[in-house]
């Protein structure tokens, strides 16, 4: 069976862990400011890129707020295309349909394109149980199956190998499932690529059915979009007689014109280019052209219960760029899989213990995976707040631990904030505080304070109240008087 991301520790744990392997940290490092350096020269060519942002942020706000109104406008223009539309609660019935689907056609393989959506909710996996060989066919996610290994970023899954690891890879395992590497492979990329492509490109002519995820669904059309840079998605998506599309339901853009803003958006933030290489549409099925046989699995699993929190939701503006792991300090040091989802970095630590919920000792863990540098935010296409988020999170988890009951500093901020309401509160309060500083007779400090005040007081001077407010000044000097 195929690792998954079940059963790891918590981020402290993992991460501890990555910090100690050094070629892993040598690896991100180096890819991912390459990465940031690209970005950042093409995102400095567009004028308007700041106006491009709020626009994407209004528009997904916009869908959240009629999501079902414009999945059933979704899913009737699918329907009218010819394609089939399947509604799954949760990653069991979407995995469940998948495998009836794959079944109904006799095959007992399947090509995939690059998905975010089928690795959250483990359909490989499920697949495999069922008999049934899933090939993934981006060169990353290829490194990544290949080596029975865990995805650690969502641009470039394998991103913690390096190309000698990655010949190790292909010279040990490819003979085992399809054609074997080259006898003299080197770690050149170019000859990389091409073992890639000869081993692939079998298993393409092959296939009857194909499985893909979506960047983005357009509600007015119905048409489903994917963005790759290597043209496996476009082989996918084009060859075999099935093809089976598994979307999450806040993947929706209302229309056309909206879609263009996110195009313009998500090359640059993802890959550090102006447009990306293959940019794949498709609107149910053909007759004579591409599949005939079309499904889309819109997928819920956990999207309603982020969509219910009022601060919480933005997450769902993603766009799954990973232009926040780039840039975060964090991630870079540590890598993906010590965040224990197929979401790492900043946005992973606040839509992974959305999604699955906060009773895990992981989604616990993840909202404090975070310097709250803010670096996140300025990049992200979409303006998610993560930094926000991440705070609003650590209150949640603080709130589940103490079950309900206020804590000794929740009761005194109350008190304080009751008091300070009001001005008439807050010259009652101050006017006891005067005596005592009357009584001390002029020291600056008071000293050590008894139990439980001494643990604040040991560690620093509390200073004496005043023997006089100014409110008391006032009426003794001015009286009445402006």
């Amino acid at each position: 069976m195929s690792r998954t991301f079940v059963g790891l520790p918590k981020f402290q744990e993992g991460a501890r862990k990555a910090l100690a392997d050094t070629q892993l940290r040598r690896n991100l490092a180096h890819a991912t400011a390459t990465i940031r350096t690209k970005r950042a020269r093409v995102v400095g060519e567009v004028g308007d890129w700041e106006d491009l942002r709020v626009k994407a942020a209004e528009t997904k706000d916009r869908v959240l707020a009629h999501l079902d109104t414009y999945l059933l406008e979704l899913e009737a223009r699918l329907t009218d295309a010819g394609a089939t539309v399947h509604w799954a609660r949760d990653a069991a019935e979407a995995n469940a349909i998948v495998v009836d689907l794959v079944r109904a056609t006799g095959a007992d393989e399947v090509v995939k394109v690059k998905s975010m959506a089928t690795v959250e909710i483990e359909l490989n996996q499920a697949l495999e149980a069922a008999g049934i060989a899933a090939w993934e066919t981006d060169l990353a996610e290829l490194i990544v199956q290949l080596g029975d290994d865990l995805p650690s970023h969502i641009l470039v899954p394998a991103i913690h190998r390096n190309r000698s690891e990655v010949r190790e890879v292909f010279r040990r395992e490819m003979g085992k499932v399809g054609r074997p590497a080259p006898e003299d492979l080197s770690d050149e990329p170019a000859r990389l690529a091409e073992a890639a492509r000869l081993h692939l490109r079998e298993k393409f002519l092959r296939a009857k059915v194909a499985v893909s995820g979506a960047n983005f669904a357009v509600a007015e059309t119905g048409t489903l979009v994917v963005v790759e840079s290597e043209g496996n998605g476009r082989m996918c998506l084009t060859l075999p007689e099935t093809l089976i599309s598994v979307v999450g339901i806040e993947k929706l853009v209302p229309t056309w014109e909206d879609l263009a803003v996110f195009l313009q958006l998500l090359p640059r933030s993802s890959t550090g280019e102006r447009m990306n290489p293959y940019t794949s549409m498709w609107t149910g099925a053909t007759e004579g052209d591409g599949p005939q046989d079309v499904h889309v699995v819109l997928v819920d699993n956990g999207r309603t219960n982020v969509l219910a929190d009022p601060v919480g939701r933005q997450a769902l503006r993603c766009i799954r760029c990973s232009a926040c792991l780039n840039v975060c300090p964090v991630y870079e040091r540590v890598g993906g899989v010590a965040y224990g989802s197929v979401y790492p970095g900043p946005i992973g630590a606040v839509l992974g213990p959305q999604l699955r919920g906060r009773q895990g000792a992981l989604e616990q863990s993840l909202p404090y995976a975070s310097t709250l540098c803010g670096a996140c935010f300025d990049v992200c296409p979409v303006r998610i707040e993560i930094p926000d988020l991440l705070v609003h999170l650590r209150t949640k988890v603080v709130d589940d631990h103490r079950g309900g009951r206020p804590t000794a500093e929740g009761l005194a901020m109350r008190a304080g904030a009751f008091t300070l309401s009001k001005a008439g509160r807050l010259e009652k309060a101050q006017n006891p505080a005067t005596t005592v500083g009357r009584l001390l007779g002029g020291r600056p400090s008071l000293g050590r304070l008894p139990w439980p005040l001494s643990a604040w007081s040991d560690a620093r001077d509390a200073p004496a109240p005043p023997k006089e407010t100014f409110r008391q000044w006032w009426a003794a000097n001015r009286g009445g008087r402006a």
